[in-house]
C-alpha cells in the first residue's frame, strides 16, 4: 500500500500501530484490530485494508495506473495480488514474522528454528514461481507494471529483511527485484529499520 501511494505520489503520514497491543482508539476505527488503515485528513473517511485502500485511490488518482489493461489483463493482476497476499503470505511471511519478529518482541522468547526453514524452503517454491512467470513476461502481471508487482516487492522486502531468502538460482527475480528497488517510492521502505532486527547487509543496496 504505501508503495503504491509513493508510486502515485500521494502524500501521506506514517504512524505506527502495534496490533496486538489492541488499543481501543485503534479497534474503533478497525474492529478487525489489523492494520492497514487509513484516515483522511480532510474527510475523516476511514480506509481499511490494503486491496481496498489501493484500489480507491486507483479509482481517485490517475497518476501511475496500478490496474491497467482490458478486463482480462486487470484480472490477471488481481489473482496474482490474491496469490501473493494470501498464499505467499500465509505459507513463509507470515511465520517468518511470527518467530523472528513477534517472538523477540512481544513474548520474549526464542524463534522455532524448524519453523524457519520450512518457510524458507516454501519460500524458495515460490520464487521458482516467480522466475517462470517473468520467464515468460516482462512483468509479474503482464506486459506493464501493476499493482501485481509492488504487493510482490513488498512481501520479498520483508523476507529478504529477515535473511530468509536465498538468491542463487533466481537471477530472473533478484533483476526483477532491483529493478523494483530502484524506485524511488521504494526508497524510505529499505531504509527503515525494525527493532532490534537487523537485515542483512546486502537489504537495502540495489546491486546485490
Amino acid at each position: 500500500m504505501r508503495l503504491v501511494l509513493g508510486e502515485k505520489g500521494i502524500p501521506h503520514e506514517l504512524v505506527r500501530e502495534n496490533p496486538w497491543e489492541k488499543r481501543d482508539e485503534f479497534i474503533d476505527m478497525n474492529p478487525a484490530g489489523e492494520t492497514p488503515v487509513i484516515v483522511e485528513v480532510e474527510t475523516k473517511a476511514v480506509l481499511i485494508g490494503s486491496q481496498p485502500i489501493v484500489e480507491y485511490f486507483e479509482e481517485t488518482t490517475e497518476k501511475a495506473p496500478m490496474l491497467d489493461g482490458n478486463a482480462r489483463a486487470r484480472a490477471e493482476v488481481r489473482r496474482l495480488v490474491q496469490f501473493i497476499d494470501e498464499r505467499l503470505y500465509g505459507d513463509v511471511v507470515a511465520p517468518l514474522m511470527h518467530e523472528r519478529m513477534m517472538k523477540r518482541l512481544v513474548s520474549r522468547q526464542a524463534p522455532d528454528t524448524g519453523a524457519l526453514r520450512q518457510a524458507m524452503r516454501v519460500g524458495n517454491n515460490y520464487i521458482d514461481y516467480l522466475d517462470y512467470l517473468l520467464d515468460n513476461r516482462r512483468w509479474l502481471a503482464g506486459s506493464s507494471l501493476s499493482l501485481a508487482d509492488f504487493t510482490a516487492a513488498a512481501h520479498l522486502s520483508v523476507i529478504d529483511y529477515l535473511g530468509a531468502l536465498d538468491w542463487r538460482g533466481h537471477q530472473q527475480t533478484k533483476d526483477w527485484y532491483s529493478v523494483m528497488k530502484s524506485r524511488p517510492c521504494f526508497r524510505p521502505l529499505l531504509g527503515e529499520r525494525m527493532e532490534n532486527i537487523a537485515p542483512p547487509a546486502h537489504y537495502d543496496k540495489v546491486d546485490f
